[in-house]
């Protein structure tokens, strides 16, 4: 079977061949080794970056103009006003240079985007090979299946990548993504074929237990608000879809319900002493927020995240514009007097991304992230309002929105390699989305023009 008859190969939008298929070719690399063999995906990632920007400005009549470029520039120049700032009043502490990468690697999308060439299918292949590349690396890394059957023992696995944390992520955004897409996988020619929804379940008890396992709370709080989010609005969509049918809501709900019910309750019981260690861990915490001793609180994993955004916040009162270049989050942990040494060896990041953005960038970097996150969520809703995001494709950007806030409150994602990773391969897929909506329609996000009309 030839590949061009897997990929769909008629793009909303036209560059030479040997440019579309090169870096097709990158994107499918990158989505499945970035991972699993860095030494082929890192490179990939680049190449693709490059071959995808250079198309967009080449040959994107209609899609340069749209905001993702603009906000872009607009990253790399609040990096270089911030840098200059710092070598201006503060030179010791400056970098030798901007590192424009900081923020700029979150626009690789951009590229993936392009390659996607506004197909669902496309985007559905790359998101579903992300996904197993991920799986086949729990495998590869660290002790396989000896560690899987160690985090089913009580004990915290990471599964041989860099740690718990960054797992646990990994495996909340598959299962949004599974849930999310189960319906579509599990019909053929719209009749539902068992044996898939079987693979389907099995895939989704898989990422529960990794969640459980990797134990991170931040996960668990982030599915925990965006699964009722995703379910509320399905049930609504459902309701207005089937209001003269409702013999056959009733038979989806007792499907997709029951098979939920029988995976969550087979985690819950294998789970359950996990549950309630890692829940009731830090209640000392609790204990002096309620009292309001912040300064009281111990060094526990939630207490270190308290004292780390207070320092944070004392940085920003200083520089609440430009903030303190891209080197801002070591500056805080180093250079706060009250940070028990300790702390200090052990952390050079402040466990929230937005804080991370506010203490570097300023806010002119928050105002950058914030863009290009009301830009993206806009053109979402309008291009499933114009009949081209499929209705489980929507659902899963808006539960993966309220995942990727909640996570990146309690944990820098978007400063490592893995929440790059996982943003971009899912903001490519929307984005790409968009612009065919733009590409069909003539219409804009914003009724603005970011330039002129070309």
């Amino acid at each position: 079977m030839r590949f061009s008859s897997i990929w769909e190969s008629d793009p909303a939008w036209k560059s030479p061949d040997v440019l579309w298929w090169s870096g097709v070719l990158t994107l499918v690399l990158y989505a499945g080794f970035a991972i699993l063999l860095p030494s082929v995906g890192s490179p990939a990632e680049t190449l693709c970056a490059l071959l995808g920007l250079g198309a967009v400005l080449a040959y994107g009549r209609n899609i340069r103009n749209s905001a993702p470029l603009w906000l872009l520039l607009a990253a790399l120049i609040v990096q270089t006003i911030s840098w200059s700032m710092m070598v201006w009043h503060h030179p010791d502490w400056a970098a030798s240079n901007p590192k424009l990468d900081r923020l700029a690697k979150l626009f690789i999308f951009i590229a993936i985007a392009w390659f996607l060439g506004g197909s669902t299918r496309n985007t559905l292949l790359i998101w579903g090979l992300a996904f197993i590349g991920w799986l086949i690396a729990t495998l590869a890394f660290g002790n396989g299946l000896e560690e899987w059957w160690a985090g089913l023992q009580g004990k915290r696995a990471d599964l041989g990548y860099r740690n718990a944390q960054h797992g646990s992520m990994l495996f909340g955004t598959a299962l949004l993504g599974l849930i999310a897409f189960t319906a579509r996988f599990s019909r053929v020619q719209g009749r539902i074929v068992p044996w898939r929804i079987a693979i389907s379940l099995v895939l989704i008890g898989i990422c529960l237990t990794g969640i459980s396992i990797g134990q991170t709370r931040a996960v668990w709080l982030g599915l925990a608000l965006a699964l009722p989010v995703a379910a509320a609005l399905w049930l609504i969509r459902a309701l207005l879809r089937t209001k003269n049918k409702p013999g056959h809501l009733a038979r989806q709900l007792i499907v997709v319900v029951s098979g939920l019910l029988v995976v969550l309750m087979a985690v819950s019981v294998i789970f359950q002493d996990t549950f309630k260690h890692r829940l009731s861990q830090e209640s000392p915490v609790v204990e002096k927020l309620i009292e309001g001793d912040v300064s009281a609180i111990p060094y526990s994993s939630i207490g270190i995240r308290i004292h780390s955004w207070r320092a944070a916040i004392e940085w920003i009162e200083e520089r609440p514009l430009v903030g303190w270049g891209s080197e801002g989050r070591g500056l805080v942990m180093d250079h706060t007097p009250w940070l028990p040494m300790e702390i200090k060896e052990r952390f050079g990041h402040l466990h929230n991304y937005f804080l991370e953005v506010w203490v570097a960038y300023g806010l002119l970097g928050v105002c950058v992230i914030a863009a290009l996150a009301v830009w993206v969520a806009r053109g979402t809703w309008l291009a499933w309002k114009g009949g081209v995001v499929p209705n489980d494709v929507a659902l899963f950007a808006v539960a993966f929105f309220v995942y990727w806030v909640t996570v990146n409150l309690f944990e820098s994602y978007n400063a490592f390699s893995s929440g790059v990773y996982v943003q971009n391969l899912v903001l490519g897929g929307l984005v790409t989305h968009i612009w065919r909506w733009q590409h069909a329609s003539g219409q804009h996000v914003f009724k603005y023009r970011w330039s002129r009309q070309e």
